[in-house]
């Protein structure tokens, strides 16, 4: 169970709720998508059907501690004040997203203290749906601009990794040059240089920058066929990528929404489609073992 990504993070718990989570059903393990410890409130595991409570104690600033010194070998305090972006990423690609009370210094975020709630992602990679969809993506050897389209939690990260993998290990064509953008460590979780989620044998990562800066580097350093980003959200995105694809670079991204109407109404998304960026839409509806994909072609 160590080995699997739930006992990886099974595995920085406290002793008391390790034990609990161990008592798990093995099919309710493997879907679990987050461990969520909110002080004063019993542990809850989250998966595609919703939260449940787990043991029979409630959670203590201890415990949100202990979490994080198991995690980082590091103590708290220290940790805490390297998390300005509100989260860290563990070997394994899991990631620790932490809520308290900030602490701002000249309008930045520095640290937090008073630990409130800690959720623990789970990562796992999930293969399969590349082989099916690069098709309707591609025309001949060439990726044209596409878009990943849904609500959060809908597995919009999933299925980008999985493209970026099938495009670079070639799946269904030459294996591609794929460089990813990866703002917040979700797409490769990188470790020490290495990708803790398999993205492909011909693959670049450049994390822990803005999108923006990164397509720029990306652009000039690695000669990529296409750059790959998650989560749309800045005119400086819109603007890198409008700059990408005039460099002849293929585009994959994704973007929060759930209809193709939702297009024309936010700001962002309304400049992309003004500047004709995307060629496909991927619009994901359900969760989990019940999500199913829909490829839009745009004008």
């Amino acid at each position: 169970m160590v080995d699997s990504p739930f006992g990886q993070v099974v595995a920085i718990m406290p002793q008391n709720l390790r034990c609990a989570l161990k008592q798990l059903p093995q099919q309710l393990r493997g879907r679990v998508e987050e461990i969520r410890l909110r002080q004063g409130f019993l542990p809850t595991v989250l998966d595609e059907m919703g939260e449940q409570e787990v043991g029979d104690m409630a959670v203590t600033q201890q415990m949100l501690r202990q979490v994080l010194e198991q995690a980082t070998q590091a103590s708290a305090h220290t940790v805490l004040d390297r998390v300005q972006r509100g989260f860290l990423t563990l070997k394994g690609g899991h990631r620790i997203g932490i809520c308290g009370s900030a602490v701002v210094r000249n309008g930045q975020v520095v640290t937090l203290r008073e630990i409130s709630s800690v959720s623990v992602r789970v990562a796992r990679s999930v293969e399969g749906q590349a082989e099916t969809l690069l098709p309707q993506l591609m025309e001949g050897e060439r990726l044209q601009n596409t878009l990943i389209f849904a609500p959060p939690g809908a597995g919009k990260t999933t299925l980008l990794r999985d493209l970026v993998r099938g495009l670079s290990d070639g799946a269904v064509s030459e294996p591609l040059r794929l460089a990813v953008a990866d703002e917040r460590g979700e797409i490769a979780a990188m470790w020490q240089g290495e990708p803790q989620l398999y993205v492909g044998r011909h693959t670049d990562v450049l994390d822990g920058c803005d999108k923006a800066t990164a397509v720029s580097m990306l652009l000039r350093g690695m000669n990529p066929q296409v750059i790959a980003m998650d989560e749309i959200t800045q005119m400086g995105d819109v603007e890198a990528m409008i700059q990408a694809v005039g460099c002849g670079v293929s585009l994959l991204a994704t973007a929060h929404g759930e209809t193709m109407e939702d297009l024309s109404c936010r700001p962002v998304y309304r400049a992309l489609c003004r500047a004709g960026v995307f060629r496909r839409v991927v619009l994901l509806h359900g969760r989990g073992a019940n999500r199913s994909a829909q490829v839009e072609v745009v004008a």
